[in-house]
């Protein structure tokens, strides 16, 4: 499992490319069907707009996205909604209804 990390109007610092990667990284090792993760930091003026891009097998696709006034917040934010998509497709597919 790979995670790219890309900055869209901002420079990305090897700080934030390690925040990003701890609080992604322990979500995504309890999903083994994930093949690689797209992570894109975005700043328009004073918004920070974060968005994550999930691809695993059997077509599982996951986006997410989050704007604040803060960056920390936004991957803090978007990392607890991946989490929640993730499982809520785990548990579809493990409930067979």
């Amino acid at each position: 499992m790979s995670i790219n990390i890309t900055g869209r109007h901002a420079n990305v610092s090897d700080a934030m490319k390690e925040y990003v990667k701890d609080k992604l990284e322990p979500i995504l090792q309890c999903y083994p069907q994930i093949e690689h993760t797209h992570v894109i930091l975005d700043i328009q003026k004073f918004r920070h707009i974060v968005e994550v891009v999930v691809q695993g097998k059997t077509h599982l696709r996951v986006e997410a996205q989050d704007v604040s006034d803060d960056m920390y917040v936004s991957i803090d934010r978007v990392a607890d909604k991946v989490d929640r998509q993730l499982r809520r497709s785990r548990d579809k597919i493990v409930s067979h209804k």
